[in-house]
Order: structure tokens, then C-alpha cells, then sequence
């Protein structure tokens, strides 16, 4: 019996691919009488040896199929040629860009898996300290810890999404659309797809070979895009309150921090800053691949056979890798992340964000309109900030002169503040405010823990997601084996 046993170490280069293909060829060549048995049996063997020779250290793997051929006819005659029936390097590039793309977005989806379980065991640790949340860059209300985070979560969790589908839109075959409108072959297109684990041929010949790069490309572009801006979003967010002397959010004293030459007391962001930077660089190789498909005729090599060379700008699969070690980078940032929760109390405390449920307690509690109100928590704000006092230190009196006068002008029956001292204060806390929420997906600890549990599971059906395809891709890869193996043995 022939050994076929693959080599203990194989790259999963450009050349294992093209491997696969010209394996998956001859068998399904071989199966559909394309070739007889006795010469598939032979191509086969001269097949084998070129790969167990291409295995060897040093071996040049080329990828370029015509490289290839020539070797394979050297081995095994003009007649091993025939394995490129009904074939041609416009699919077969397609299909080996396909796989590359395929295994580089696997990569992709396990690296994106660790750093959202890096972002939920943050938010797990302590769920409900209480921090400043902002809009345009000003603080904003008051939320808690678990609900920041799941916000970023559930946005890695849409990104998770747009790689399964993104997936299995790749995951379809090219290969036996020959250059662009098959051929006289009886090729079996879905045999070729089923030996090389794809889920199906991409139908359309025209489409596989010539138009599906395009979108292909800008799929995969737009998700890098999407966590590009989403981590840059929460970068910008932690870096911003970075600058004061007691930050709520830190990195733990380590490879990324920076120490200054100068400074001893600097403790600088690296890790944030080459994060950020990263984002950039990964949002601008996406919008080289738009560049080079823009205004492009249809079947130009602008947009594709790009896998080959990873240096090139604009090639999905360097793009994929780039977006690997972004999501690595990511993961290592988050687990290094410190959340001071008594700082960031303390940070909402001198501000006024809870002023927004003291107007909803008078309209709830006694019924004075929301506008109304609106505008006595606006004024009590001027009050307060113009006198130097955070909330917490505002006199009573003040607030019911305020009232009155606002109530006033609104020419409101009663004039007198209907809250009681003990009513008012509480009003303004951060704990009333963030507890007394009552919508879906609000910082209120129910709904938290909710969103933290849910988070979870999408985390954990992602994971199992991945498992599957993975297992999916070896036991196609140990059935075309089988399958090459028998070809090999057959008498």
C-alpha cells in the first residue's frame, strides 16, 4: 500500500492548496471517466511524489500552477496534464484564494473569541460599579460597569455574526468554472466542492471566477472596518480620561506601559496608542482593496490572485492577518485593563449627569410636566456650577427658590418644590438613577446581568460555531486523503 501520510508539519501555504485541488481533481477526473482508471491511478502517483517532494525543507512550493504542471509532466509524462481538464488558473486561483481567505477568517473569528472573553470576564468580575458615560466628549449619565462593557461586547458580538456569514459565502467552490464559462468536461462540480470541504460550488462561472472577488473582498474589508472603528471607539474613550492624575481606567504596570527617559513618574498608554494606531493601518489596507476594485472592469487582476503576495496593499488575506493580530493586540490590551470603581463614583459625583431622572421623579412622582422640570434641573445646574458645589453639596433652599421661580414663569398652580430634602438628594444620586431605570437594556443590575448572560452565550455559540468549522475543514481535508489514497492504491 502507498504511503500517504502527510508530513508531521504542513504550511498551509498557497502550494498546500493548490496540493488539494490537483488532488480533488484527479479523484473527481478519475470518478467521472474524464480519465480512465489506470491513468488517474498514474497521474496520482506522479501528483504524490511532487508534493512528497515539495514537503522537503527548502522546497520552493511555488504556487504558480504552470511551474506546477511542468514538474508533474516531468514526473509523469505529457499525460499527467490531463488532470487540468476542465480547469484553468482563472478558477483555480479563485479556489486557492478561497481556502487562504477561508482558514485566515477561522484565525480571525478564534482571536476575536479570546479578546470578547477577555472583555466579558471585566465586566463579570464587578458588574455594577458606577462610571461616567459621555456624549460629544461631555458626561453624559451615569451606567455601570457591566453595561459599558456589554455595549462593546454586543458590537464584537455583530462582528462575530458578520464573519459567520461572511464564512459561509466563502466557503463555495470556483473550482471547474474554467476560465470564466466551464467547459465540454463532465466535470463534477459539486464533487470538487464536497473533496476540498466547501459547502457547494459558486454556481455561476462567470460570477466564481471573475465577479465574486469583488464583493468577497469588500466583505472581509468591511469587517475589519467595523472592528477597527468599535475598538479605536473604546481606545479614544479610555484614553481620554487616561491624562488625569487619577484615572478610573488603567493598564497594569507592563509591556504596555511606557516609562519616559526623562519622566519618572510617566506611565504612559502604549498599549492603547499602538492599538489605536493598528486600527488606522487596518482601516487603511481595507480602503486600498476598494481602491483597487473601484471603476475596475470585471475579470482585471486589480481585485484579485492578490493571496499570493502578502506585501502587496489591498490583499484580502494580508488584510486577515493583519485583523489575526489586531484581535490578539486587542485580547492582551483587555487583560492588562484596571477599573477603579471608587474613582469613577467619584468622578460622577462632581458632576450633574443624574440631573435627567431628578426631572423625570417630579414628572413621575408629582406629575410637573417634563419640560418644566427640565428646566429647574438646568437651572439648579447653573446654580450649582456657578457657585463651585457638586451635587451633593447644593442647599435645599436654593433648590426650592429655583423651583418656585421656574414654576412661576411656567405660571404653575403650586410654586412649591414637591419633593421632600431626604426625596430631592436622593433624586440626584447615581445609585437612584442608575437603579431606578426601567428599560430594556439599561444600566439597572437586572438587566446587566441579563446582557452579561446573553453576551455569553452568543460568546459561547460563536465558539462552537468556530469548533464546527474547523472539524468540518479536517475531516474533509482526512476524507480527500482517503479518497486520493484509494485512487493511489486502486489495482
Amino acid at each position: 500500500m502507498s504511503d500517504t501520510s502527510k508530513p508531521s508539519v504542513v504550511p498551509r501555504d498557497t502550494f498546500f492548496f493548490l496540493g488539494e485541488i490537483n488532488k480533488a481533481s484527479i479523484v473527481m477526473l478519475t470518478d467521472q471517466g474524464i480519465v480512465s482508471h489506470a491513468l488517474g491511478r498514474h497521474i496520482a502517483g506522479a501528483l504524490d511524489q511532487l508534493l512528497r517532494a515539495e514537503a522537503a525543507p527548502g522546497a520552493a512550493r511555488s504556487a504558480d500552477y504552470l511551474a506546477f504542471e511542468r514538474r508533474l509532466v516531468a514526473l509523469g509524462g505529457n499525460e499527467a496534464s490531463r488532470i487540468h481538464s476542465g480547469r484553468s488558473r482563472q478558477d483555480i486561483v479563485a479556489t486557492i484564494e478561497r481556502q487562504a481567505l477561508r482558514d485566515g477568517l477561522l484565525a480571525v473569528s478564534a482571536e476575536l473569541n479570546r479578546a470578547r472573553a477577555a472583555l466579558l470576564e471585566l465586566a463579570s468580575r464587578t458588574p455594577h460599579p458606577i462610571l461616567p458615560a459621555y456624549t460629544w466628549g461631555v458626561q453624559a449619565q451615569p451606567v455601570s460597569l457591566g453595561h459599558y462593557v456589554t455595549a462593546y461586547a454586543a458590537a464584537l458580538t455583530r462582528v462575530s455574526e458578520r464573519i459567520q456569514e461572511a464564512y459561509a459565502r466563502l466557503n463555495l467552490s470556483p473550482l471547474g468554472s474554467a476560465a470564466l464559462g466551464t467547459s465540454s468536461f463532465a466535470v463534477d462540480r459539486e464533487r470538487l466542492a464536497e473533496l476540498l470541504g466547501m459547502s457547494g460550488p459558486l454556481v455561476n462561472s462567470l460570477d466564481a471566477t471573475q465577479i465574486s472577488p469583488i464583493d468577497n473582498g469588500a466583505e472581509l474589508a468591511g469587517i475589519a472596518i467595523s472592528i477597527a472603528l468599535t475598538t479605536s471607539a473604546l481606545v479614544a474613550d479610555i484614553t481620554m480620561q487616561y491624562a488625569q492624575v487619577r484615572p478610573w481606567f488603567t493598564l497594569e504596570e507592563g509591556s504596555l506601559t511606557g516609562v519616559s527617559s526623562i519622566m519618572p513618574q510617566k506611565r504612559n498608554p502604549r498599549g492603547l496608542v499602538m492599538l489605536r494606531a493598528q486600527a488606522s493601518q487596518l482601516i487603511g489596507l481595507a480602503q486600498s482593496f476598494f481602491l483597487l476594485a473601484h471603476n475596475v472592469q470585471a475579470g482585471m487582476s486589480d481585485y484579485k490572485a492578490f493571496v499570493t503576495d502578502g506585501q502587496r496593499g489591498g490583499n484580502p488575506a494580508s488584510l486577515l492577518r493583519e485583523l489575526e493580530s489586531f484581535s490578539a493586540n486587542l485580547e492582551a490590551l483587555l487583560r492588562t485593563l484596571r477599573f477603579n470603581g471608587p474613582r469613577a463614583k467619584e468622578e460622577v459625583d462632581l458632576d450633574y449627569s443624574t440631573t435627567t431622572e431628578l426631572a423625570d421623579v417630579l414628572q413621575r412622582d408629582a406629575d410637573v410636566p417634563f419640560r418644566v422640570g427640565h428646566h429647574f434641573a438646568s437651572e439648579l445646574v447653573n446654580y450649582g456650577r456657578q457657585n463651585g458645589l457638586a451635587p451633593a453639596q447644593l442647599p435645599f433652599q436654593a433648590a426650592r427658590d429655583i423651583f418656585a421661580r421656574v414654576a412661576r414663569e411656567a405660571q404653575l398652580e403650586t410654586v412649591d418644590l414637591p419633593l421632600a430634602e431626604s426625596d430631592f438628594f436622593r433624586a440626584l444620586s447615581a445609585e437612584n438613577m442608575v437603579s431606578s431605570s426601567r428599560g430594556l437594556g439599561g444600566p439597572q443590575p437586572a438587566e446587566v446581568e441579563r446582557m452579561l448572560a446573553a453576551e455569553k452565550t452568543a460568546l459561547e455559540a460563536a465558539n462552537s460555531w468556530l469548533n464546527a468549522r474547523q472539524g468540518a475543514l479536517r475531516n474533509a481535508e482526512a476524507a480527500l486523503d482517503h479518497a486520493f489514497a484509494a485512487l493511489l492504491d486502486a489495482s
